[in-house]
C-alpha cells in the first residue's frame, strides 16, 4: 500500500480532522502546513498530490501514540532503527490505539477477514524470530476496514 494511502484510510476510519492532523504531526516535531496536509490526500493522479514518505510516515505514527498517550516517562530511550514495513505500521497503530489481540481479532473479523490469534502474534514479533511472519498489504488493508467498519457503525 501507498503511504498516502495508509494515511487516508487510517484519518478516515478515526475521523480526524485537519487541526488534529496538524497537531499529530506537530507532536513528532513536523509542522505541517493546510496546503501541505491537503496534498498527501489527494490521490496519484489529482493535481497537487504530494507522495507521503516512510520517515514522515513513521513521524505521523510516533506523534499519534504521544497525542493519544501522552508524552513517554521514559528519557533518552533508544530508538531502534527498523525500517518502517507493515509490521511496524500495524503495530504503532496498535499501540496509539491501545488494542489487545481480542480487540484486533474483532476488527479482522469486522472485515470479514479470518486470522488466528497465533498468527495475529507472529505480525508482531522481532523479524528474525522463528514464528515472525511478514504482514503484507492484505492484512493492513483489513485492518484499516475492519477499523473504519468498527467506528463508523
Amino acid at each position: 500500500m501507498l503511504n498516502n494511502d495508509i494515511l487516508r484510510r487510517f484519518r478516515y476510519a478515526v475521523d480526524l480532522s485537519d487541526t488534529a492532523m496538524t497537531e499529530i504531526f506537530l507532536l513528532a516535531g513536523v509542522t505541517m502546513n493546510d496546503e501541505q496536509l491537503r496534498s498527501f490526500f489527494c490521490r496519484e493522479h489529482e493535481d497537487g498530490y504530494l507522495e507521503l514518505s516512510s520517515p514522515m510516515l513513521e513521524k505521523f505514527l510516533d506523534g499519534l501514540i504521544v497525542y493519544t498517550r501522552g508524552p513517554s516517562d521514559q528519557t533518552g530511550a533508544a530508538h531502534l532503527d527498523v525500517p518502517l514495513n507493515n509490521n511496524v505500521i500495524l503495530k504503532k497503530m496498535r499501540i496509539a490505539l491501545q488494542l489487545r489481540d481480542s480487540d484486533l481479532l474483532n476488527l479482522f473479523a469486522a472485515a470479514e477477514y479470518k486470522i488466528t490469534k497465533s498468527e495475529l502474534s507472529a505480525l508482531f514479533r522481532k523479524k528474525g524470530h522463528k514464528n515472525y511472519k511478514e504482514c503484507g498489504d492484505q492484512i493492513l488493508r483489513n485492518f484499516l476496514v475492519g477499523l473504519t467498519k468498527h467506528n463508523r457503525q
